[in-house]
């Protein structure tokens, strides 16, 4: 486990004093943002998106296209929230990428370096040298790129840009992260001959990103074969094509959601999140069933999803494999459950920001939890648990974990808060907002 030992600064969790009654306004969604930055950077016609997240992940994805020649230009409209014109230009070096420790700038920019006329280098946090980019890079060289990474197969790197690529088939294991995937199709119109992606390897995690890029691309006016619409298994194909600028509002972040939520569950009391869509490839959507089984319920209406609790919380044995990045929540709340939950599917994690399952099987047993590793997830036994210091490993969603046991442990310290700005900025004041009884109460 890898952790930046730098930020040792601590934030007491505050507990909550009775049920929460909250409404909660979520910024915008990570995973939609940074898809549509690129996907709008490749266009060919200016595009707009509006209310995008802006967070660290965020504003890295919109440095890394302004240093290879896109123009981003950042207005707010008092009405409307902030809104990013994005005006293409022709990708060029040289240029130095900070991918920082972003996942989706690592893995979904250097297919557009290779579309960009002279090299382009990436380089980022140090825990962004541990985190797998194989996929990527060879598919890339598969597809006539040119990459110098020393053999690494990770970061730090150099994409050689030609100003094309002629792309075509290739087969990658994009078990370790579906963002391999993401990162070929993403690009793939911009390619002579399209892409073909074939995975091959173990069960794919995280299939709703794919779904997403893949509704992303065809409103972007991209033609893609995928398995869902009679294609082949584990191949997705999109075709050369001009993509279309957009005009598009981004969604609240669903997985973002999941803190406040699960306050509810914890406290026996309600939160609504404004703007809940009634269909959405994002995998936070699926909270709605997960914290149902834990024992609450939920209406979703015209004014946003509506989250009542119970104060009683039931363990639950859950595949998480489609919705990994929603496990440290739920192993938290699973901590303070009236039973055992066994949380599978998730062995890719180990891979994330950090490694997540040792780290939450850690974190929780320092207060006293009983937490095993599995061979691809969590068996968490509830017992009671004391103050202490949670740590964070420089991760966003260890972070807001430990915000949520806090709700119920008095005494517990989360260091560095301050990272949830990766992709929740404010959550420590949005989540003193909730507590408070001056919170926006539903109407």
């Amino acid at each position: 486990m890898t952790g930046n030992t730098a930020h040792t600064a601590l934030w007491p969790a505050p507990i909550a004093s009775g049920p929460v009654d909250a409404t909660v306004t979520v910024p915008g969604s990570k995973s939609v943002t940074n898809r549509a930055l690129v996907l709008a950077a490749l266009a060919s016609e200016p595009g707009w998106l509006r209310r995008p997240l802006r967070s660290r992940d965020t504003v890295l994805m919109a440095e890394a296209l302004r240093a290879m020649g896109v123009q981003i230009d950042e207005t707010v409209n008092p009405y409307g929230g902030e809104a990013w014109r994005v005006i293409p230009a022709g990708l060029h070096g040289p240029a130095t990428v900070d991918v920082g420790n972003a996942g989706t700038v690592m893995r979904f920019l250097p297919p557009v370096a290779a579309l960009a006329d002279g090299p382009i280098r990436f380089d980022g946090d140090p825990r962004s040298y541990e985190r797998p980019l194989h996929g990527v890079i060879d598919a890339l060289r598969v597809l006539g790129a040119r990459i110098d990474d020393e053999g690494r197969g990770a970061l730090p790197l150099t994409v050689h840009g030609g100003g094309a690529l002629d792309g075509g088939r290739v087969s990658i294991d994009a078990s370790s992260s579906s963002q391999f995937v993401s990162a070929l199709l993403l690009s793939g119109p911009r390619f002579n001959q399209g892409a073909e992606v074939r995975h091959v390897g173990p069960s794919l995690p995280s299939l709703p990103h794919i779904k997403m890029t893949v509704e992303m691309l065809r409103a972007s006016g991209a033609k893609v074969d995928t398995p869902e619409y009679g294609g082949e298994p584990n191949v997705w194909r999109v075709d050369p094509s001009a993509l279309l600028g957009s005009d598009l509002t981004v969604e609240p972040d669903l997985s973002n959601a999941q803190p406040f939520l699960a306050a509810a569950l914890i406290t026996g009391g309600r939160v609504t999140i404004p703007d809940w869509p009634e269909r959405t490839t994002q995998p936070g959507d699926a909270l709605r069933e997960l914290f149902t089984r834990m024992g609450g319920s939920c209406e979703l209406t015209e004014k946003g999803l509506t989250f009542t609790g119970t104060g009683r919380i039931h363990g639950i044995d859950a595949d998480l494999s489609d919705v990994g990045e929603l496990t440290p929540g739920i192993a938290a709340v699973a901590a303070l459950a009236d039973s055992e939950s066994v949380l599978r599917g998730v062995g890719h994690l180990r891979l994330h920001e950090t490694d997540r399952l040792a780290a939450l099987t850690k974190e929780i047993n320092e207060l006293g939890g009983d937490v095993t590793e599995t061979e691809d997830g969590l068996r968490i036994r509830p017992r009671p648990l004391r103050s202490g210091v949670f740590h964070t490993y420089d991760d966003h969603r260890l972070a807001t974990a430990g915000a949520v046991l806090g709700l119920a442990v008095d005494g517990i310290e989360v260091e560095n808060v301050a990272t949830t700005a990766k992709t929740l900025p404010d959550f420590p004041e949005m989540w003193s907002a909730m507590l408070s009884p001056l919170s926006p109460a539903r109407a």
